[in-house]
C-alpha cells in the first residue's frame, strides 16, 4: 500500500538579505500555501501569463496553477504510471501563447517517450525507444539557453546501458523540436553525454548546464554537462580516479541527497532532494560553485524546483510516492517578505 499524503506544490519567496547558513534552515520565512493535495508533482514550467504548470507522475495529469487555484488541462491517457515511471517532464513551447504546446517526457506501454502536445489534443511523439524500467527511467525535459530540447534518461536498471552509444538510455540527449539530433552533438546522434545512471532536472546558470542524478548506494551527483563527456557509471558512482570520465563538481551521500528538481535563482542553484528531505542550495559565483547549504528542510521530499518569472522560487514536494512518511510540517509553503 502506497504511503498517502498530503503532496504539496511550495512556492519559496526567498529575499536578497537571507542568508542561509550551511545545514541550517533559513530563519526570516514567512509561510504561504499555493496547493494541497497534490499527487506527485514531478515537473513545474510556467505559461506566458505568469501562471504555473505542473505534471502528476501518478494521475497522468498537466495542471494550472493561478494564484492558488488548481485547474486541470489535460489527462496523458498513453502514460502509464508504474513505480518511478509516468508523465513526468514538461517544457512549455516558446510560442505557447500562439500554438497551446508543451513538451513532455513521460512513460507508455512499451517504453519511455518524448511527445509534442497541444493541450486537448493527442500526444505527437518526437523520440521514442527510450528504455523504460520500473526505476531509473530519468525523466527531465528542458529548453536549453541554445533553443533545443534537452532530456535526462535513467539506465533503465540495466547498467550495461550508460556506456552504450547506441541506446537512448543513461544519457542526457539534445534534440530540435520534430525530435531530430540537434546539430552540433558530437555523436551524431540524439546523445550528448553518456555514463549516467539516472539523471533528473537539468537547468543553466552562467551560461553553463548542470544536472542532477541518483547514485547507487554511496554518491549522489551534481554533474555539470558538457557535450560529449563520459559520466562514468557504471565504473564511477561519485568521484573517481580514473581519466576516462568526467567527474560531478558536487557530491552527497545517498542518504543526504536523492538529488531531483533543479533551478538557478538568485545566483544560487537549488536542488530537490527527495532522500535527503531537503533543498541543497549552492551558491554560483561566476563558473565557482560554493558549499552546499542545507535549507527547506521541514516539508518531506521535495522533488521540483523552478524559479518562476515574477522572480519566486516554487518546490513540489513528492510524498505520495510510497517512499515513507513526509515530515510534520510537510503541508506548508514558504515565502519571505522580501
Amino acid at each position: 500500500m502506497r504511503a498517502r499524503a498530503s503532496a504539496v506544490l511550495a512556492m519559496v519567496l526567498l529575499g536578497a538579505t537571507v542568508a542561509a547558513p550551511a545545514q541550517a534552515e533559513p530563519s526570516a520565512l514567512a509561510v504561504r500555501t499555493l496547493a494541497t493535495g497534490q499527487d506527485v508533482p514531478w515537473d513545474i514550467g510556467f505559461l506566458p501569463d505568469g501562471s504555473g504548470i505542473f505534471t502528476e507522475r501518478d494521475t497522468r495529469q498537466i495542471k494550472k496553477l493561478t494564484g492558488t487555484t488548481v485547474t486541470t488541462l489535460h489527462t496523458v491517457a498513453d502514460a502509464v504510471p508504474a513505480g518511478e515511471g509516468g508523465l513526468m517532464g514538461i517544457a512549455v513551447s516558446p510560442t505557447f501563447a500562439t500554438d497551446n504546446t508543451v513538451y513532455i517526457h513521460y512513460t507508455a506501454a512499451t517504453d519511455n517517450r518524448i511527445s509534442k502536445l497541444t493541450l486537448g489534443g493527442q500526444p505527437e511523439p518526437i523520440v521514442t525507444g527510450i528504455p523504460k524500467n520500473r526505476f531509473h527511467n530519468g525523466g527531465g525535459l528542458e529548453f536549453g539557453p541554445d533553443g533545443f530540447l534537452y532530456a535526462t534518461t535513467g539506465d533503465a536498471g540495466n547498467s550495461a546501458n550508460a556506456q552504450n552509444l547506441n541506446t537512448l538510455a543513461g544519457k542526457i540527449l539534445r534534440i530540435t523540436t520534430t525530435g531530430a539530433p540537434a546539430p552540433g552533438n558530437p555523436f551524431n546522434s540524439r546523445v550528448y553525454t553518456y555514463g549516467h545512471r539516472n539523471p533528473q532536472g537539468i537547468t543553466w546558470a552562467n551560461n553553463r548546464a548542470y544536472a542532477t542524478e541518483f547514485g547507487n548506494n554511496r554518491t549522489d551527483e551534481l554533474n555539470q554537462i558538457e557535450s560529449g563527456k563520459n559520466y562514468g557509471w557504471p565504473t564511477c558512482e561519485g568521484p573517481c580516479n580514473d581519466t576516462r570520465y568526467t567527474n560531478p563538481v558536487k557530491s552527497w551521500p545517498t542518504n543526504q541527497a536523492g538529488p531531483t528538481g533543479i533551478a538557478f535563482y538568485k545566483s544560487a542553484l537549488y536542488i530537490g532532494g527527495v532522500t535527503g528531505r531537503r533543498v541543497w542550495k549552492i551558491p554560483v559565483t561566476g563558473t565557482d560553485l560554493g558549499t552546499p547549504q542545507a535549507v527547506f528542510t521541514g516539508y518531506g521530499r521535495v522533488r521540483s524546483v523552478a524559479a518562476a518569472p515574477d522572480n519566486t522560487l516554487w518546490l513540489g514536494t513528492s510524498n505520495q510516492d510510497g517512499r515513507g512518511t513526509p515530515a510534520a510540517q510537510d503541508d506548508r509553503i514558504l515565502s519571505t517578505d522580501g
